[in-house]
């Protein structure tokens, strides 16, 4: 058993972000719910007067996004000991409002279905003039990367000048762990408002694709277009049709979709404290948390709580019949100690 442990790690580790990842079972979305949520209402017109303001749909280059990512740090906000980031903004207030918007007791389930890479069973009976018995599970599996939901601590990952509140990362992280910023700093705290922003609806297509990433102004086009604001502790839930393109028959052009580096000036002009998105950083070749340039960076710079490759497919549908785009949202990570992270179950509360 270690030894397909030790290849499995070896493994999973060397292609943990890079690609899609293998497709999980995923619960299907009633027919009449997708076709209504295929139905999108009239955009805004790129970069027309929309209540009063007008939209900058300038595309940002990579050193604007870096020079942005420099400039807008959070780094001291909350004291220079701070391990909680973003997340501060979610006060017992903000928590008390995301509560009154529970309406209708309808609840989604945001996470995909869990399917361990290694997953041993052992079956134990009891005696025979006793009867019953029961089983042990053994999961053995690495959650970061685009296969398994799961909730990025303060510590997963870092840019040139070192990881949230300027840590060195090679003095606060060993074989054993992050002794700075690890997932237990939000094991009770990722309670809030949550919106999501509804790509493939707005531009009447399926899912976003490699070569049309989610825009920073789009998110802002789209939330207006969807009559609500994103503002300070928000959870920002982001769809980009991860589960129809995974239905798709083919893939087009190279590279992964998702979202583009200026949406993190989105994110941070409305202080958002969470983001949950399905398809991630968009990115050409290979993917991955380290590139100082994507949307992953607001771990590092701003402290944001990312909640990756979340199922938000179902949340969409029921989003179109509700009639409105926030709710309550839940996700509670496992306290591992000096953990990186944790796969979790978010939920949206209707």
């Amino acid at each position: 058993m270690r030894s397909s442990r030790r290849r499995f790690l070896l493994a999973t580790a060397a292609a943990g972000g890079t690609i899609l990842g293998r497709r999980a079972a995923t619960r299907a979305v009633p027919l009449e719910a997708a076709a209504s949520n295929a139905a999108a209402p009239v955009p805004v017109p790129r970069g027309e007067a929309v209540a009063g303001q007008t939209i900058d749909t300038r595309v940002l280059t990579a050193e604007e996004i870096l020079d942005y990512y420099r400039t807008r740090r959070n780094w001291g906000r909350w004291g220079p000991d701070d391990e909680v980031g973003a997340v501060n903004l979610i006060t017992p207030q903000k928590r008390v409002a995301a509560a009154k918007l529970v309406r209708t007791g309808r609840t989604v389930s945001l996470s995909r279905v869990f399917e361990p890479p290694q997953h041993f069973v052992r079956v134990t009976q009891a005696p025979a003039n006793v009867g019953g018995g029961y089983m042990q599970d053994y999961y053995g599996y690495i959650y970061h990367g685009s296969a398994i939901t799961h909730v990025d601590a303060l510590c997963h990952s870092w840019v040139r000048d070192g990881m949230w509140n300027g840590r060195d990362p090679a003095k606060e992280i060993d074989a054993s762990g992050a002794r700075f910023g690890d997932i237990t700093a939000w094991s009770s705290r990722l309670i809030t408002r949550g919106v999501l922003i509804d790509v493939p609806r707005h531009r009447r297509e399926s899912h976003v694709t490699a070569d049309k990433p989610v825009q920073g102004w789009e998110l802002e086009e789209i939330a207006k277009a969807q009559g609500v604001d994103v503002g300070a502790g928000d959870a920002l839930l982001v769809y980009s049709g991860r589960e129809a393109y995974d239905r798709a028959p083919s893939k087009q052009p190279d590279g992964r979709p998702g979202l583009h580096a200026s949406c993190a000036k989105f994110i941070r002009d409305r202080d958002v404290a969470v983001l949950v998105w399905d398809m991630m950083d968009a990115c050409e070749g290979a993917c991955g948390p380290a590139r100082p340039d994507r949307v992953h960076a607001v771990i590092a710079n701003f402290g944001i709580a990312l909640v990756d490759n979340a199922s938000l497919e179902s949340l969409a549908a029921a989003c179109v019949e509700e009639r409105r785009y926030e709710f309550m949202f839940v996700a509670l990570p496992l306290r591992v100690l000096r953990g990186s992270g944790s796969a979790a179950n978010p939920t949206a509360i209707f």
